[in-house]
């Protein structure tokens, strides 16, 4: 007998659901080592994400390898630097966690065995109103002064300058012109950066091909890329995809809530005017379409893993 037509038009959302397979969406079982690396992007809340990984180190069997914080970011490494920092962590301990300020390394390339790789995003606009204050604040500055106290301080007026008048005036500083190579100041506007790698051809901003080779890195190496945005979710993902690293990652954040979240929090940031947001963010156009692609990334794994249990509340009906 012939299906019935009723049969036949299953909703939407129901073929997409029944599509998703959390081993598929897994790449933790790829990886060659028992080892994590974060290599992570700025200003995405990456010191929320090490201050959990503190307090996970006092519960569970894994090392916090501290060398690769005190490193200074670098736009691109050198190929020699490249396959020395990859042979570090491939010579890490089991259940070592790395976290350093660096893009995505090829460990094929180098013929070394890949770790299992995280890290996190965050929109795109507001990561550089974050940066644009953070670099102002006085925790950034006193790390700066530590490294290099011979090093010319600022201007008052440059620590008082809001971000809304430096995009509506045209400073140099706020005007974010896509594929640009060289920048006024460092200013982390390419988040994709982070997951493209260190080929010249990830280095133009807002590039599609750039975006393009994060993607299909983010795809074939990534574990989990998540985000502070969604929280629960991402914990979620974490404990289910990376369980070594994570078990009980959600509690223990909860217990340390605010420990965790007010780390290297800016609290006097200004308000930002909605049009001013919306102004820059035109010249962000393909880093927000790498930005969605890992969120969206992120719940195709949460909904593939907690399939069963959103059936059970009666989600998905």
């Amino acid at each position: 007998m012939a299906p019935s037509s009723a049969s036949m038009h299953i909703p939407d959302t129901m073929c997409y659901l029944a599509s998703l397979n959390a081993y598929r969406l897994n790449n933790t079982r790829k990886a060659e080592i028992d080892v994590l690396f974060f290599n992570r992007a700025a200003k995405v809340g990456s010191e929320a994400l090490l201050e959990l990984f503190n307090v996970i180190e006092k519960y569970h069997d894994i090392y916090l390898e501290r060398e690769g914080l005190h490193k200074t970011n670098k736009r691109q490494l050198k190929k020699w630097e490249q396959r020395k920092l990859a042979e570090t962590i491939s010579n890490l301990d089991e259940g070592s966690v790395y976290i350093e300020h660096v893009n995505w390394l090829d460990f094929d390339e180098f013929e070394l065995p890949k770790p299992i790789y995280i890290n996190m995003v965050r929109d795109p606009v507001e990561r550089i109103i974050s940066w644009y204050y953070y670099v102002r604040g006085s925790y950034k500055n006193a790390i700066e002064f530590n490294r290099n106290p011979d090093k010319p301080v600022q201007p008052e007026s440059w620590y008082k300058k809001n971000f809304n008048d430096c995009v509506r005036n045209g400073d140099p500083e706020c005007q974010y012109v896509p594929f640009t190579v060289k920048d006024f100041v460092g200013n982390f506007k390419r988040q994709s950066l982070f997951y493209c790698g260190h080929h010249d051809d990830c280095i133009p901003f807002n590039s599609p091909a750039a975006v393009q080779m994060a993607k299909e890195h983010v795809e074939r190496d990534y574990a989990v890329v998540g985000s502070w945005e969604d929280t629960n979710i991402t914990l979620n993902v974490f404990e289910k995809y990376i369980p070594r690293f994570f078990n009980g990652a959600k509690t223990l954040f909860e217990i340390h809530n605010d420990k965790i979240t007010n780390r290297n929090k800016n609290k006097r940031k200004p308000k930002v005017d909605q049009d001013v947001k919306d102004l820059i963010k035109k010249n962000f156009t393909h880093e927000y379409d790498f930005y969605y692609f890992c969120k969206q990334r992120l719940y195709k794994q949460y909904l593939a893993a907690n399939m069963k249990s959103l059936e059970a509340h009666g989600l998905l009906n």
